[in-house]
């Protein structure tokens, strides 16, 4: 693939928003689509619909990679994919509002992962939190095959081995994000649907935290939250911050693993001691969040 994006120019130029100073490689992340393509041909398409969806997703992605595609073309095959992985997960079953709110996180997870996508290593260490968790889950209990996860882990350690580093030989591009945080939604949601329990969310509490207060934080600012930006506190965090990219993601997937070790310890626990844990992390990130970005706004002049 290096040799094929080096060929047909597939890079990622530095520019006022990015955190990194040298042209490198995109689209890296085709790893993952190539994982699940393995996978679903080795099961014989098992959930057909989740590895169309898969594939739409992938394609228009890594098409976007290579060319960018107007919104009006990239998004309406974002929801049509989206629906695909919802109707593998519902089938004909629930209500309408559940449809609603599964379109809604879904979407909105996925768009998450991609805008925090801006680091060296932070997409590779911090999935590989997310599906090392789930396989544990999935050792206590079973909501999908090991062979799935597994498949993910393997694609994510090939990419975070050419990505995991001071000078990154490939970024994963929309391609990769994406289509991680496709699979990595349909594994939450069948986990959430068979334990019908939403504590697992959890998983997602890091990268939660910082999309969710970053979208509130430009939004007060009145910009459009749909453009590329460096508002994100791990990006303050390393530019102008003291941390380089590896160590920020790092820290990223440590705080995760620390959550996740709560989630598989409390997974049986009763309902109100898996309220009382949510909480008490989510706002603790919370003022985290809020107060380095007060103190770097007062320090670097930052808006």
């Amino acid at each position: 693939y290096f040799r094929l994006a080096d060929h047909f120019n597939i890079i990622d130029k530095p520019n006022e928003r990015s955190s990194h100073s040298q042209i490198t490689i995109r689209g890296g992340g085709i790893v993952f689509l190539v994982a699940g393509l393995c996978f679903a041909l080795y099961t014989g398409f098992e959930r057909p619909f989740f590895w169309i969806g898969f594939l739409l997703i992938a394609t228009v992605s890594f098409i976007d990679d290579i060319k960018t595609l107007s919104s009006f073309v990239r998004l309406p095959i974002h929801f049509i994919a989206v629906m695909l992985l919802l109707f593998q997960s519902f089938q004909l079953d629930g209500a309408i509002w559940y449809w609603v709110i599964g379109l809604i996180l879904a979407t909105g997870i996925i768009n998450a992962y991609n805008f925090m996508d801006g680091i060296n290593g932070i997409t590779a260490g911090y999935s590989l939190v997310v599906l090392l968790s789930m396989l544990a889950i999935n050792q206590k209990f079973p909501f999908t095959e090991d062979d799935l996860i597994i498949s993910f882990i393997i694609a994510d350690l090939v990419f975070g081995f050419f990505n995991f580093r001071k000078k990154a030989k490939c970024f994963a591009g929309d391609v990769g994000s994406v289509t991680i945080a496709f699979a990595i939604v349909y594994l939450l949601l069948e986990l959430i649907l068979q334990t019908k329990n939403f504590f697992f969310i959890m998983l997602l509490a890091i990268y939660g935290v910082d999309s969710v207060l970053t979208i509130v934080y430009r939004l007060r600012k009145k910009e459009n939250i749909f453009e590329a930006h460096r508002s994100h506190l791990y990006q303050w965090l390393v530019k102008p911050g003291p941390f380089t990219h590896v160590q920020m993601s790092i820290i990223y997937m440590l705080l995760q693993a620390l959550i996740s070790v709560g989630i598989v310890t409390l997974m049986y626990a009763e309902a109100r001691y898996q309220w009382y844990f949510s909480l008490i992390v989510l706002v603790t990130l919370g003022l985290f969040y809020m107060g380095l970005k007060h103190r770097f706004k007062l320090r670097y002049g930052l808006v």
